[in-house]
């Protein structure tokens, strides 16, 4: 019995993880003549109080380019709320077989498009997660940004997809950012990328690699290069009560593909030098564990960082040139979540963040956010 129960725990935690990050649980399901239809979302509440100093943006995340590396103060105390991460859905499928989904949340302060695409026979079309990412290894956290280092983009893009299995390829529009480029980077070409994601009983894991042009154009200079990155990710059951997760990444000449690399999302993947574009590299990885506690209520702990390696930028364009980038972004979030009812969630979460810069300034952030989330 009491197995049974953690079993039923367990999967409450993982959809709260789902629910988080990828979709929805439940949802309200009809028919409309021989269309199959389902409405789903949730309505959320996100709180936090910064300790040290004020870090929160829009769904009360923490911003690494917020956190202060000087010696200047900052306001300390500093409590925040919003429900901007609210969000509506709807599936369809249609008497062929064709799957649609549209969905939106309020983040930025009104509704944005996540989710708009269609899928038949393995053919996806429109914008939804990218192909580069998977959640098999995340740590379930109440940050709707999550940590440093995690697998791949972690975002939505447009792009035409073809699954066959646990295989999946897909071109997609890329994500480019150049040093300095003052806004003429272009894109030659989409993004190529190919993943495999899978499980065999308690273990699942997934692996991805990128290819993508990084170029700029003004008019005068008119240069290109080729970048890639690759992940892995895991997750391991090693109880009823007790799993361990992780991921690790790599880049060169696509940082901005690294997850909370930069000043908080993706680092600049090139330079210019001499006329020519130079690739940077960086690396990211996460770790942590979920603990079931039985009755709906879990126990989250994770670390993550990533870090981009600017020795060959300093050495081509001087250290005041990249003294201010961050080279090492990283974060331990810990969180207690209670699921009193079904399609409830409450928690609460203590994160650090950190982040220390190229010429070796550094700052840190603490943390308490609460969340409390309501689906249908």
């Amino acid at each position: 019995m009491q197995s049974n129960k953690l079993r039923t725990a367990i999967k409450a935690t993982t959809a709260v993880l789902v629910l988080g990050v990828a979709g929805q649980a439940s949802a309200a399901n009809f028919s409309a003549g021989e269309y199959d239809m389902s409405v789903y979302g949730y309505a959320r509440l996100n709180a936090s109080y910064d300790i040290d100093e004020e870090v929160g943006i829009s769904t009360r995340s923490g911003a690494y380019s917020a956190i202060n590396t000087t010696d200047a103060d900052e306001p300390t105390g500093v409590f925040g709320a919003d429900a901007v991460q609210t969000r509506i859905g709807v599936k369809t499928t249609t008497p062929e077989g064709v799957n649609i989904t549209v969905e939106g949340d309020f983040r930025g302060g009104t509704l944005r498009l996540r989710h708009g695409f269609g899928e038949y026979n393995g053919v996806l079309m429109g914008q939804t997660w990218s192909n580069f990412n998977s959640f098999v290894g995340n740590t379930s956290t109440l940050d709707f940004d999550s940590l440093p280092g995690l697998a791949g983009l972690q975002g939505r893009v447009a792009q035409a997809r073809y699954t066959t299995g646990p295989l999946s390829f897909s071109l997609e529009q890329p994500n480019n950012f150049v040093l300095d480029s003052g806004g003429i980077e272009k894109d030659g070409m989409p993004a190529l990328t190919a993943r495999l994601e899978d499980s065999q009983g308690g273990f699942s894991y997934a692996a991805a690699v990128l290819a993508h042009q990084v170029g700029i154009d003004d008019g005068t200079v008119d240069e290109s290069t080729f970048g890639f990155a690759t992940f892995g990710a895991a997750k391991i059951a090693l109880s009823d009560m007790f799993t361990i997760q992780g991921t690790v990444s790599y880049t060169d000449g696509a940082n901005s593909y690294l997850y909370r690399s930069g000043d908080n999302f993706g680092a600049a993947s090139a330079y210019l030098s001499g006329g020519d574009l130079e690739t940077i590299s960086g690396y990211g990885a996460s770790v942590g564990t979920g603990i079931s506690l039985g009755g709906g209520r879990s126990v989250n702990i994770g670390y993550g960082l990533a870090t981009v390696d600017w020795d060959d930028a300093e050495a081509d364009l001087g250290a005041a040139a990249v003294a201010d980038e961050s080279e090492t972004n990283s974060a331990i979030m810990a969180n207690y979540q209670w699921t009193p009812v079904n399609n409830v969630m409450m928690g609460v979460e203590y994160q650090l963040l950190s982040r220390e810069n190229v010429d070796g300034s550094d700052g840190d952030a603490s943390r308490v956010l609460f969340a409390a989330q309501y689906n249908f």
